[in-house]
């Protein structure tokens, strides 16, 4: 049985084939020459998208209506000849009106580049971490991507308005995405926040409305959480400790704002050298309360953690402090409840 479908198959090819044949011959071969020669001498690139599904007579009658092909007929029975015609498929093919029918050929048989591109966000990434992913997935080069992302706007999220004057940081929500690769920046800028959007759900702005939080502290605070954070379990505590010390004054003491107000990673600080008083908006060392606005873009675990902060051990009293360092086990992560105990985790270990 299924010899003989093969065998039907072939025979059905053949004879389109034949078919294709005497139509060439009907038309006359002056004309088919012609109708196979380029449609014009300009060699201005068009992007010429084919869709999932899209029959090969169609594509041709496309490539026509694009000026692409002289005739839409002879460059289909050019395509059966070519054996061609069963292999066109879906994506984007850079070709122009200079070429002829068969250079056309070739180009959609190697085949087409996708229309999309997987562009990942990790948890805790900045504008310039994202232009740079804009830039190496072939989406926007990452100097234009930068001053887009970063210009001043006012936000809307279904009634919620965000004054961003340092531009999108922080509501580029970290995730998966598939990005056609015509999205102009204004485009992928538009999916980012859409995607933001989703994880204000009902629920979401309730616990915001428990909490006292405005969206813009919400987002800062949980991007200081995510910088702070080695794992998502010591997020609640950070939390904690942030909210504790903005209840009662403290300042918030956050080496990852000073890093983000000067421009550079956390390992590059240099606290000999000055950097800790140098006096800028994210310095939370020099000023009190939240920082000028976020410092990177936090995943939903760190804002969960601001929503629904571990302020106090079991006894009830506050945590004011933390810190990460090592004992003989390995990384350690320490909350305190005073300096003096802070103080002595310091020496256990850090300074060993």
């Amino acid at each position: 049985m299924r010899a003989a479908s093969v065998r039907s198959g072939t025979a059905r090819r053949v004879a389109l084939i034949a078919l294709a044949v005497l139509g060439l011959l009907a038309a006359g071969p002056g004309y088919v020459l012609w109708s196979w020669g380029a449609p014009s001498d300009d060699t201005t690139l068009v992007e010429f998208e084919i869709f999932r599904g899209t029959g090969v007579a169609q594509v041709a009658r496309d490539l026509h209506a694009e000026g692409l092909v002289r005739d839409p007929r002879t460059f289909l029975v050019l395509l059966r000849l070519e054996g061609i015609d069963r292999r066109v498929g879906e994506g984007l093919y850079d070709l122009h009106p200079a070429m002829g029918a068969r250079e056309v050929a070739n180009v959609l048989r190697r085949g087409g580049r996708p229309r999309t591109v997987r562009l990942v966000l990790p948890e805790g990434s900045r504008l310039v971490d994202v232009a740079a992913r804009l830039e190496s997935t072939g989406l926007a080069p990452a100097g234009a991507a930068l001053a887009r992302l970063s210009q001043a706007t006012t936000l809307a999220f279904a009634g919620d308005e965000v004054d961003a004057v340092d531009g999108l940081e922080g509501y580029l929500f970290p995730a998966s995405y598939d990005v056609p690769l015509r999205d102009d920046l204004d485009a992928i800028a538009t999916r980012f926040l859409s995607r933001f959007e989703q994880e204000l759900d009902d629920a979401t702005r309730a616990r915001l409305a428990d909490e006292g939080l405005d969206l813009h502290a919400w987002v800062t605070l949980a991007s200081m959480v995510q910088a702070e954070a080695a794992n998502d379990a010591e997020m609640p505590i950070i939390a904690g400790v942030f909210r504790n010390r903005l209840d009662v004054g403290m300042p918030l003491q956050s080496d990852p704002t000073v890093a983000y107000g000067l421009g550079k990673d956390l390992p590059e600080l240099d606290f000999p050298g000055g950097d800790f008083d140098v006096d800028h908006p994210w310095n939370t060392y020099t000023r009190t309360g939240l920082p000028a606005g976020p410092i990177g873009n936090p995943g939903r675990a760190a804002l969960d953690a601001v929503l629904a902060p571990e302020r106090s051990d079991a006894q009830g009293r506050d945590w004011f402090y933390f810190l990460h360092g090592r004992d003989d086990d390995g990384p350690v992560f320490r909350p305190n409840l005073d300096f003096e105990g802070h103080l002595r985790d310091v020496e256990r270990y850090l300074r060993r």
